[in-house]
């Protein structure tokens, strides 16, 4: 974050939030991937990067690992441009990282949203119906399930397609407790990923995730990286299951990363080879999602993650 002269500027200040005193939100999880939660139904409210690293501050603040701000599509330019091939998004997700930044999107935070639209009275969707939503990754279509909710990721491509086809591996991942910098893969899921495999639990409970891991080549804008450990055996019952520890760009470690753990099935399956399955169980430290491939409309293969949503408060600003 930048720094600039003034009380405004430090996230630590009460003049960081004082202007949104009296402003109601909610807090929210997904499988312990946590935000903070505004309804902008006017397209009225504007949020600085200091004033969301305020708000997502976890000792002085609300605590979270980034924002979503509930906005009508039709008053954000991007979401203007969506709507022209997805009329339906009504929604827009603007998404903020921790410390205020601007990101394209976020799985598990795509169901909290969709969570906290419902329960602020703002969309009605039944059990097995659908919600198209905007987010700065395109139009995402969510379905409500018994079990929380299914989000269709859309398709999944390589960050750097001919390294990972290749030698399907396309970058070398340095971390604090790795005694040697590990090969990793690149995946876009409309955000980027580097996804490295690692052989055994102890290995993934000694990485240390309080600094960024160092990439070489980083994607051009940044990336998440992802540390996963097959389980042995890794598919049973037509299902594969890995564990997943995640860095998020703009946070640090978090409990859980959906569109983490949606690249996280993708490296593996890529790595496993022909027969790997469709369907897949990523175990976080918050939980459980699940991850499902399938061929989209336009003939592209898909991403589908479903996990639960919780709204665990609400609250007025002081």
């Amino acid at each position: 974050m930048n720094e600039s002269q003034g009380a405004a500027a430090d996230p630590h200040s009460a003049g960081s939030t004082a202007a949104l005193s009296g402003l109601t939100f909610s807090k929210g999880h997904g499988t312990g991937n946590d935000f903070v939660l505004l309804a902008d139904p006017n397209g009225t409210l504007s949020v600085t990067p200091e004033q969301v690293a305020a708000l997502c501050e976890r000792h002085r603040g609300i605590g979270g690992d980034g924002l979503i701000r509930a906005v009508p599509s039709r008053l954000l330019p991007e979401g203007q441009e969506l709507l022209l091939e997805h009329p339906d998004a009504e929604w827009f997700m603007d998404y903020r990282n921790g410390d205020g930044s601007l990101s394209e999107m976020c799985g598990n935070g795509v169901r909290v949203f969709v969570h906290f639209l419902i329960a602020e009275g703002l969309v009605e969707l039944p059990a097995g119906e659908s919600l198209t939503i905007g987010t700065r990754g395109g139009a995402k279509t969510i379905v409500r399930t018994a079990a929380g909710y299914a989000v269709d990721m859309g398709p999944w491509e390589f960050i750097f397609p001919g390294e990972a086809t290749a030698r399907a591996m396309d970058s070398l991942v340095s971390a604090e407790g790795l005694e040697v910098a590990r090969p990793a893969l690149s995946v876009s899921m409309g955000n980027p990923h580097t996804v490295v495999a690692l052989a055994e639990p102890a290995e993934l409970e000694a990485t240390r995730l309080f600094t960024a891991p160092l990439v070489d080549p980083a994607p051009p804008h940044g990336t998440n990286v992802e540390f996963v450990v097959p389980s042995e055996p890794l598919v049973h019952d037509g299902v594969g299951t890995i564990t997943m520890r995640v860095h998020e760009r703009g946070v640090g470690e978090t409990q859980s990363c959906g569109t983490g753990a949606c690249a996280a099935a993708v490296a593996i399956r890529h790595w496993a080879g022909q027969g790997a399955p469709d369907v897949w169980n990523v175990h976080v430290p918050g939980g459980v999602v699940g991850v499902k491939f399938f061929l989209g409309a336009e003939g592209h293969e898909h991403v589908e993650l479903s996990g639960p949503a919780v709204i665990v408060a609400s609250g007025t600003l002081s």
